[in-house]
């Protein structure tokens, strides 16, 4: 039976039939080591009372007198001194009486077989319906001499009381196993419902509207399963999102790249045509080069498993190669470039803080147009530093400030002035930033600049 339900009843049963055997076994090896010797005494005492009546009342009708004390709960065998045997009441279920033990008491010896019943876990005890298990007696009726062996009939103890108490507990025992039964069910139901649901979500139906309203463990299990699900569904979107930009940034410079490239093959081209078209062949590569090392750049921080490769930067030292490096765009696009910095060391993550200035730099120089200018500026506090790349370029509408840090956005802006960028530079270094317990913020207004602030700790 593979259902949790299924195991559950199976568990039920087995624990109850268990916990009544144990239970036995405790109670019946409690009389075997305590009640036992008590038990034999007193009927003994009961076996006595009915030898010294039977001696002091030879008068008494023998056989009315026995059966009216088996009638009372008792079975009583008895056996007189020719071994002719009489049983009072009902009969024993085995008998076992020894000819040792009978002659014993009729030589005047009392036996005390309940008292010698064998110390066994599974003898039954005073429920042993033995004739072994009984106490014997001597006693002489009109000058003959006999042996009564005696014990309790446990049918005749039973009183309608106690059968009414028996039946109330195998009634508490049934509806007690159903109730369980019935709970076990209903603990189940949430289970099954989230099975299910997981599997819907394995096939990439995100319904995680659980009708599950409990305020236990499987409530907090149905309600962090649904928070989960959400999750699943943004990020399933956002990766289609994201395949569907990627495919159309790629798309794109290809298609421009397999155009020019034929028209390349008119052998009556002329050369100022040629250039051209190589020119516009060499900057869609380079714009593919650009996406593809983003891309890569994205998965290393997306997928980023081990800690950051924190060492000792300088700072301004580091700003500076990237200035010199990106110094070709200035020259080309005129622009002046102010640079305020101070000698400062950080710890941080050089290659990936590189990444951050390089992303910043190239779009200040991307977006600012022919003569304009860029500032690089640097503050540093006891616990911070703050580094601001200024530029009084195209800048940002309000509306588009919100998602500047999405991937794959481009502003209206950019693509009305013909700029192609990939969408993912101010993506890569917002994350960067975060990666290294900090923050980057943007401050923009149309036509007149952006500021970018990045802000770090001083580890």
């Amino acid at each position: 039976m593979k259902s949790l339900y299924g195991k559950f009843v199976l568990f039920t049963i087995f624990i109850m039939l268990s916990s009544f055997f144990i239970t036995f076994f405790i109670i019946n090896t409690l009389y075997h080591q305590t009640l036992k010797v008590s038990n034999d005494d007193k009927n003994m005492n009961i076996a006595l009372n009915i030898a010294d009546f039977i001696e002091n009342n030879e008068t008494i009708e023998l056989d009315n007198y026995l059966n009216t004390q088996a009638n009372a709960g008792y079975k009583i065998y008895v056996v007189d001194e020719t071994q002719e045997k009489t049983l009072y009441g009902n009969e024993f279920r085995t008998n076992n009486l020894s000819h040792k033990a009978i002659n014993s008491v009729l030589a005047g010896q009392e036996y005390h077989g309940m008292r010698e019943l064998p110390k066994e876990t599974f003898v039954t005890g005073i429920f042993s319906d033995e004739l072994a298990n009984t106490v014997g007696v001597p006693f002489k009726f009109n000058d003959k001499q006999y042996a009564l062996f005696l014990r309790t009939d446990i049918k005749l103890l039973f009183s309608e009381i106690q059968y009414l108490l028996g039946g109330m507990f195998i009634g508490m025992a049934v509806l007690s196993l159903l109730a369980m039964l019935i709970v076990a069910k209903k603990l189940i139901k949430p289970i099954t419902e989230l099975t299910e649901a997981t599997k819907k979500v394995g096939e990439e139906k995100f319904v995680y509207h659980l009708n599950i309203n409990q305020k236990d463990e499987i409530g907090q299990l149905a309600t962090s399963f649904q928070s989960m699900v959400r999750k699943l569904e943004e990020h399933d979107q956002l990766r289609k999102e994201f395949i569907s930009d990627v495919s159309h940034d790629f798309q794109t410079p290809l298609q421009n790249i397999q155009g020019y490239s034929e028209l390349l093959s008119d052998t009556t081209l002329s050369d100022d045509k040629r250039i051209q078209y190589s020119n516009v062949i060499r900057d869609e590569t380079e714009r593919l080069s650009s996406l593809t090392k983003q891309l890569l750049l994205l998965t290393s921080l997306d997928q980023l498993s081990a800690p950051l490769q924190i060492s000792s930067v300088s700072l301004d030292e580091q700003l500076r190669q990237v200035v010199q490096r990106n110094r070709w765009g200035l020259e080309d696009q005129e622009l002046s470039l102010t640079l305020e910095l101070e000698p400062l060391t950080i710890k941080a993550d050089p290659s990936f803080l590189e990444n951050i200035w390089e992303n910043l730099l190239s779009n200040a120089i991307k977006y600012t147009p022919k003569q304009g200018e860029i500032k690089i500026l640097m503050s540093s506090k006891k616990d911070h530093v703050k580094i601001t790349f200024e530029d009084n370029g195209i800048g940002i509408a309000k509306e588009h400030i919100p998602h500047i840090f999405e991937r794959f956005y481009r502003a209206d802006a950019a693509r009305h002035r013909g700029i192609e960028g990939t969408g993912l530079g101010l993506s890569i270094a917002k994350q960067i930033t975060e990666l290294h317990g900090g923050k980057l913020m943007i401050d923009s207004t149309p036509k007149i600049g952006t500021t970018i602030t990045v802000e770090l700790p001083l580890l």
